[in-house]
C-alpha cells in the first residue's frame, strides 16, 4: 500500500493557505492533516495532535512571516526542537541571502517561493519527505558566494592581525582612538602632542596597511571586529 504523505499548511494569508491545500488535496499520495494562521496557531494544533496520539505531519509546509516578521523562523526552531523527525519546508516571497541562510540554520530542508509552479511545490514535498538532500542552484550559489566572503573575511583578518602586531604601543594607541571616531586634532590634544606628529604617525600606519584614508583602516577593522583583538593586545 502506497504511504500518504501527510502535510500541516502555516500560512497567514488565508487565500494562499486555501490554494496551498488545494494543491496538496489534489495529490494520491497526500494528504492536509490541518492548517494554521500563525506559528502560536501551529504549535497548538502540534500539541493536540500529540495528546491525541495522532500521527504527527511528515511535512509542515509554513511562510517565513506570518503574524510576527520571522515568525516561522521562530516558530520552526521550536517545532524541531519538539520533534526533529518532521520536515520544514519555508514559503518566502523574499529569496535574500540573509533570508535564506536564517531559514536553512533552523534545520529546515527547503524553501520555496511562493510564487513558484505548484508542480515545484509538490515536488519539493514528495522530495522532502523521501529524505533526498536537494539543494536548489540559487541556494547552492548563495552559499558559494557566502564561503568566498568568509574565505576573503579570513584573509583579510590574518593579514591585519600581522600588520597589528607590527604596530608600535602608541600606532596601537592612535588606532584604537580612530576607532572611536577621533579627528586628528583631536587625538593630538588626548595624546598632548603637536597635530604634526599625529599625522606623521598616522601616514606610517596608513602606508603599513597600504591605505590612503583612516577611514579605510578603521572601517576594515570594523568590518573584521578587531577591536577587541587590539585592547588585548594594549592589555585593556
Amino acid at each position: 500500500m502506497k504511504e500518504t504523505i501527510r502535510v500541516i499548511v502555516a500560512e497567514d494569508l488565508d487565500v494562499l493557505r486555501e490554494h496551498f491545500c488545494d494543491l496538496i488535496r489534489q495529490e494520491e499520495d497526500m494528504e492536509v492533516i490541518g492548517e494554521a494562521s500563525s506559528g502560536k496557531q501551529l504549535l497548538q494544533l502540534l500539541t493536540g495532535l500529540s495528546a491525541s496520539s495522532v500521527p504527527m505531519p511528515d511535512i509542515i509546509l509554513m511562510d517565513i512571516e506570518m503574524d510576527m516578521k520571522h515568525d516561522g523562523i521562530v516558530t520552526a526552531q521550536q517545532v524541531l526542537a519538539r520533534d526533529p523527525e518532521i520536515k520544514i519546508i519555508f514559503l518566502t516571497v523574499h529569496e535574500d541571502d540573509e533570508t535564506v541562510f536564517n531559514a536553512f540554520e533552523t534545520g529546515a530542508v527547503d524553501y520555496v517561493l511562493k510564487t513558484s509552479s505548484g508542480e515545484e511545490i509538490i515536488n519539493s514535498i514528495r522530495t522532502a519527505y523521501a529524505g533526498i538532500a536537494q539543494i536548489r542552484p540559487e541556494v547552492a550559489n548563495k552559499i558559494k558566494n557566502e564561503f568566498s566572503r568568509i574565505r576573503r573575511n579570513e584573509e583579510s583578518l590574518l593579514q591585519a592581525t600581522l600588520i597589528l602586531a607590527q604596530l608600535t604601543p602608541t600606532e596601537l594607541e592612535i588606532v584604537e582612538l580612530l576607532l572611536k571616531d577621533m579627528k586628528t586634532s583631536e587625538i593630538a590634544r588626548h595624546r598632548q602632542v603637536e597635530l604634526s606628529t599625529i599625522k606623521s604617525q598616522i601616514n606610517v600606519i596608513l602606508k603599513k596597511f597600504n591605505k590612503k584614508r583612516s577611514k579605510e583602516v578603521t572601517a576594515l577593522l570594523r568590518d573584521l571586529n578587531i577591536q577587541p583583538l587590539i585592547r588585548k593586545v594594549r592589555g585593556g
